[in-house]
């Protein structure tokens, strides 16, 4: 028995190809979404390469001083600054939700192996295309490879696994997600620290390699979310695992519908908008304190994270001291951020959705109003706890939320609405950080001592967070004008080609895990557990 359909003239990368056959094992499908997101997932590593690039020129020209930014993005003499550099992260965030947004639909119809391997040239292909751009000494090039090119890959490359997985675990649905969703929040926990191995060992003259490392990296990401693309198989219409029903579902929790909403009509409902307010205002808070946790834990507790051992340093060594225990918290915020996206994803399947996010938007609220009282009695263990804990659910709401829109909107367009929703992202990746950089400076410029500047903001945060709830709760489950008949569902089926429904579909795709199981989880996982030994390690020297 099989159900692959292997249409005639259809290509090795066109979904009629991507049917699973019988011997297909489910499982197989989480590695192959590791491949993708943990490439793409070097987005939050990026700032690895901001520094090295403001020193590419040994002796830059006299003329340099005050130049602006249009200027920057054309001088082959005068070093860039980490301000003109860091609107790359902007910008390839912003075309991440952009790109979603438009190829959502697409993506759908030509299935997760196309999609992923142009996220592959995308990302792989901007990061080479950039690092010509250092070699040259071009911002302008740097901002169109990996700003551009490379946000287009990573919106592809973001919701490519998420639709195939929701229909290979309609039972795990948000286990799923979480997995491969985990992946991107630990992307940067394994390519920042190859980045700064890299730039090392190709530096000369004093001047670390970081086109060569970008090169490199480039080659390397394109290469694993091929495997991952290539790797990739869908579901059989109307497989379901074993033993399992969507009665289950449907009678374990009223928020989870058997029905599908088009993605033209799903912008329509008052859901998608309240999810995506949800989304947008807990990235919002959680994004805020991401960009400047670093600069938050030494300007509130200063020598206080270093304790008795501070007393006997020289000023020099205190502030490197202090230096590393921030950096210790970064190390820390990745791998919370990381299994966070796991864990609440997973519970949310016990809990449900709706409740997951009550629980983030209470729990966040209580902790975002508790941090300045543990400034001002100067407990940083405790800040650091509340901190990691808040990460976990920054990384929980986007691991959760595909899972959260399959329940409302129904599995067959949830990648494309996904795509749609993720523009929340590209808001709250510009208005976290905006909110929580400026009022700090706003305070500093009127004599606010440092230890109290960020008070006002995580009281702001807390706010944000209060209107996330009252969004959350307001959601209630989809009008029935609003999902598709048989006939718009069927139409809907046959674009993607797909010819597997009926009987046999059901209890297709039961193979063994076998060898390959391992091996490819092997390949996946050993880089991410490295990634995490690294993070621990970090996260020490703050204790």
């Amino acid at each position: 028995m099989t159900t692959a359909a292997t249409a005639g003239g259809a290509g090795f990368l066109d979904r009629e190809n991507t049917i699973a056959s019988s011997g297909y094992n489910r499982w197989l499908v989480v590695p192959a979404a590791l491949c993708i997101h943990l490439c793409i997932g070097m987005a939050y590593g990026f700032s690895v390469f901001w520094l090295p690039m403001t020193k590419l020129i040994a002796t830059p020209d006299a003329s340099c001083t005050g130049l602006g930014f249009i200027a920057m993005l054309t001088t082959t003499k005068c070093n860039w600054d980490v301000p003109s550099e860091t609107h790359i992260f902007e910008t390839f965030i912003a075309l991440l939700g952009i790109s979603a947004a438009i190829w959502g639909g697409w993506l759908e119809r030509v299935g997760p192996r196309k999609a992923g391997f142009i996220a592959a040239i995308c990302w792989g292909g901007g990061m080479a295309i950039g690092g010509l751009g250092v070699s040259m000494h071009q911002l302008w090039l740097v901002y169109l490879g990996t700003g551009v090119i490379g946000g287009v890959g990573q919106g592809l490359g973001y919701i490519t696994p998420v639709s195939t997985l929701i229909k290979w675990f309609p039972d795990r649905r948000g286990m799923a997600t979480g997995f491969a969703i985990m992946g991107y929040g630990g992307g940067a926990m394994v390519g920042a620290p190859l980045a700064v191995w890299l730039m090392k060992i190709n530096a000369h003259d004093g001047i670390q390699g970081v086109s060569q490392t970008m090169i490199i990296m480039g080659a390397i990401y394109f290469v694993v979310m091929s495997i991952g693309a290539f790797s990739f198989r869908v579901a059989p219409v109307g497989w379901l695992p074993e033993g399992w029903t969507q009665a289950q579902a449907d009678k374990a929790n009223a928020m989870i519908t058997s029905r599908h909403v088009h993605l033209e009509r799903v912008i329509h409902t008052p859901q998608f908008w309240l999810i995506w307010l949800v989304l947008c205002l807990n990235v919002t808070a959680g994004i805020g304190v991401i960009a400047m946790a670093s600069p938050m834990l030494q300007d509130v507790f200063g020598a206080h994270l270093l304790g008795n051992a501070g007393a006997s340093m020289s000023p020099d060594a205190q502030k490197a001291a202090i230096v590393a225990a921030a950096a210790g918290l970064v190390g820390l915020i990745s791998l919370f951020n990381s299994l966070g996206r796991l864990f609440w994803a997973s519970l949310s399947d016990k809990i449900g959705r709706k409740m997951t996010y009550v629980i983030f938007f209470v729990l966040g609220m209580a902790l975002y109003v508790l941090l300045p009282t543990w400034g001002h009695m100067q407990i940083p263990g405790l800040f650091v706890l509340s901190v990691c804990i808040i990460l976990t659910m920054y990384g929980g709401g986007f691991s959760t939320v595909p899972a959260y829109l399959a329940d409302i909107f129904g599995t067959q367009m949830v990648g494309a609405i996904h795509g749609r929703l993720i523009t929340a992202w590209s808001v709250a990746g510009i208005a976290g950080p905006m909110i929580i950089a400026g009022v700090r400076q706003y305070q500093l410029d009127h004599g606010v001592a440092k230890n109290l500047v960020y008070d006002r903001t995580l009281y702001i945060m807390a706010g944000l967070l209060l209107v996330g709830l009252i969004c959350n709760l307001l959601v209630k489950p989809v009008h029935d004008k609003h999902f598709m008949d048989d006939d718009e569902l069927a139409q809907e089926r046959a674009l993607q080609h797909d010819k597997t429904a009926g009987a046999a579909a059901r209890t297709a795709a039961r193979g063994e895990f076998g060898v390959l199981g391992f091996v490819f989880w092997a390949a996946v996982g050993v880089p991410f557990l490295i990634g995490v030994w690294i993070a621990l390690a970090k996260g020490l020297v703050l204790f």
